[in-house]
This record gives C-alpha cells, sequence and structure tokens, in this order.
C-alpha cells in the first residue's frame, strides 16, 4: 500500500522515494512485525484465557507436558495477522510473488485456525483427519503453482529448473516437464508446512529456526534479484536471476520480525502456542520461499532441522510397520531426546544452534560453487 503511495506521490513528496528501495521496506516490515506482536501478545493472551482456549496434550505424549495443560493456544492467528498487515504495507502488492506467497500462506492459516477451533470444540487432541489436511494443503499449493506456472510464468520467464546446491547454476541444473514442477513445488510446500507442524512441540522449538531459516531466505531473494548500479549480484555469483524476486524478502523480513514478537512470549515456559494456525502457515511461507528463490534443495540444509524432524516420524513409522520395533523411544526426534533424560531448554537451545550453523552453510554456498 505504502509502496503504491510512493508511486502516486513522489513527484509531490520527494521523501517518499526511500519506499523504493526494498532494504528499506524489508527493515520496515521487520520493526512492523515485530511492533504488533510484541505489544499485542499480553491482550491477546489474556483473551484466549477469558475463552479458555488452551492447549490439549497427548496423553500418548511424554508425561512432562501435562502440566502445559490450558496454556492458550492459537498465538500463531495474530503473528499471521502481523505478517499479512506488514506485507501489506511494505510490499508491492502488484508482484506475483508476494500474491502467490501470501495466499498460501493465508489459506494455510485459514486450515489450521479450522482444525485449531474443531480440536477445541472437540475438547480433544483431534481435529481435521490428517489425510483431510494433507489434501487441503496439496489443493491450496497446487491451485496456486497450477496458476503461476501455466498463466504467469511463460511471460515472466520463470523456469522449471532445479538447482544443485555448491555447483554453478549455468552448467547444473535438472530441468523438469511444467506438469511434473507443479506437483513438485506443491509437495515442497506442503511437506515444509507439515515439518514446522512437527516440530512444534517445545517451547519455542519451532519457531527460531523459522526465524533462521527465513533470514537465509531474506539474502537469497534479495541477491537474486538485485540489480546494483547496472552490476548484477546474481551473475556475479553464479546464482538464478529472477525479476522481481526481491520482493519476497519483505515477506521474509515480516515473518522475522513477527516470529521474534511470538517467541518473546513463546520462549521457556511458554505463555503461548502458535498452534496449527501458526505451524502450518509459517512452513507454507517457507516452502513458498524455497520454491520461488529456486532453492528447492538447498532448502533441506536451511531447513534441516525440520527435516530432521519429518526423517525421524518416517523411520520410526516405516520401522515399527516392517519390523515391530521402535528405532526412537518417541518420535519426532525432540520427544527421543526428552525421554533420554535432556532438559527441555538444553534441548530447545542446542536444535536452536544447528539451525543457526545449518543457515550459515546455506549462504556459504553463495561463494562455493
Amino acid at each position: 500500500m505504502l509502496y503504491w503511495l510512493q508511486d502516486v506521490l513522489r513527484d509531490y513528496l520527494g521523501a517518499l522515494n526511500v519506499l523504493r528501495y526494498i532494504p528499506f521496506r524489508l527493515i520496515a516490515a521487520v520493526v512492523t512485525g515485530l511492533s504488533i506482536t510484541w505489544v499485542l501478545y499480553p491482550w491477546f493472551i489474556k483473551v484466549l484465557q477469558l475463552k479458555q482456549i488452551g492447549q490439549t496434550i497427548r496423553e500418548d505424549g511424554p508425561q512432562s507436558h501435562l502440566s502445559k495443560a490450558g496454556t492458550p493456544t492459537m498465538g500463531g492467528t495474530l503473528m499471521m495477522i502481523a505478517v499479512l498487515v506488514s506485507i501489506a504495507l511494505w510490499a508491492d502488492l502488484t508482484n506475483v510473488y508476494v500474491l502467490l506467497t501470501s495466499f498460501i500462506v493465508a489459506g494455510y492459516a485459514t486450515l489450521g485456525f479450522i482444525d485449531d477451533r474443531m480440536k477445541l470444540m472437540r475438547g480433544g487432541a483431534k481435529g481435521i483427519r490428517g489425510k483431510t489436511k494433507l489434501f487441503w494443503q496439496f489443493v491450496i499449493s497446487l491451485s496456486a503453482f497450477g496458476f503461476f506456472f501455466y498463466v504467469i510464468a511463460p511471460d515472466v520467464g520463470f523456469e522449471t529448473k532445479l538447482y544443485f546446491p555448491f555447483l554453478r547454476a549455468d552448467r547444473f541444473y535438472l530441468e523438469l516437464p511444467t506438469w511434473l514442477y507443479v506437483v513438485f513445488a506443491s509437495v515442497v510446500v506442503t511437506g515444509y508446512s507439515n515439518a514446522v507442524n512437527l516440530t512444534d512441540g517445545l517451547d519455542g522449538l519451532a519457531i527460531l529456526p523459522t526465524i533462521s531459516a527465513s533470514a537465509v531466505y531474506l539474502v537469497l531473494a534479495y541477491v537474486a534479484g538485485a540489480t546494483l548500479a547496472g552490476f548484477s549480484i546474481s551473475k556475479y555469483l553464479l546464482i538464478p536471476s529472477i525479476e522481481g524476486i526481491g520482493e519476497l524478502s519483505i515477506i521474509a523480513g515480516a515473518l522475522i520480525g513477527a516470529g521474534f514478537g511470538f517467541l518473546w512470549y513463546n520462549s521457556y515456559p511458554a505463555s503461548i502456542f502458535m498452534g496449527d494456525v501458526g505451524s502450518l502457515s509459517l512452513g507454507g511461507a517457507l516452502g513458498c520461499f524455497a520454491v520461488f528463490t529456486k532453492n528447492e534443495l538447498l532448502s533441506l540444509i536451511i531447513c534441516g532441522i525440520f527435516v530432521l524432524e519429518v526423517v525421524s516420524v518416517v523411520t520410526q513409522t516405516v520401522s515399527f510397520k516392517l519390523t515391530g520395533k521402535r528405532v526412537f523411544r518417541m518420535a519426532p526426534i525432540h520427544h527421543h531426546y526428552e525421554l533420554k533424560g535432556l532438559s527441555e531448554p538444553k534441548i530447545i537451545t542446542r536444535f536452536w544452534i544447528v539451525s543457526v550453523l545449518l543457515g550459515l552453510i546455506a549462504l556459504a554456498s553463495l561463494k562455493l560453487r
């Protein structure tokens, strides 16, 4: 909205020219997202408490979690409002990457909100059936990517190539048929949405790796679309050049700001949980970042913590079905470490450290080609 305003009024108010620059607007998005969540969460927590919107704890989970029952949940609602408000204020709302990412994030947030409400209404831990939820996640992402790749991508020159981390983009890539890439992109977004959901099991465990990954994607989006004084950063770094993708860094900035505001109240011991409305939409955003910045394979490193959580669940399930034995004491893997005797804060902090290190490794790929 403000980006449009500067385009209309910059001939009359020269100071508005600063809104043309992505770095200024992404910083403003970080501050806006942080301000909304940091200021409003105390009020939001009280509202949830008055309405008795509290977390239901799984009976088959770690017994130490039973004390968390009743902690306000669905905190991701305010976080997503903060993100979408920041996008509306500071991003170019005519940019296709901004619109499609916002659509998927809003769609997943709505699905998560319905799931959380059903759990509360039923008074248990069961909301939308897993297969039904997966179906609607896939429908939302498939419709967005189908529209993009068959209607918009041919005009903007967006490619259906997969690029390999640490290898030159102009030499090493795998080009997929459009239909296959649409399905693949939908799987990526749906996969990361569920991966964040699985990771959201300890206080603050999911949000910091999300912030860390968003910071990496912020850099990747900016360098893939930035041209400084006629100099293309992407060509220098030998990565795909994507016109207009820099606007995606503003969404990443909004997510970082809102995420830190949420973490202020979600850190151990948590005063509020994000719920599916938060975890599904956050994962959807990370998946969009991976696809639109052409870092689908590098995302396995960027989002390594989330990948590890999914792998632990899949490994546990397959092993039990084939052999009747469990590889971990409990899955996802953070519960395994809990049952081994590690304290919750120690597990959380170590996962945070690993997520930051993985982000730095991913950024190193910009020069190691």
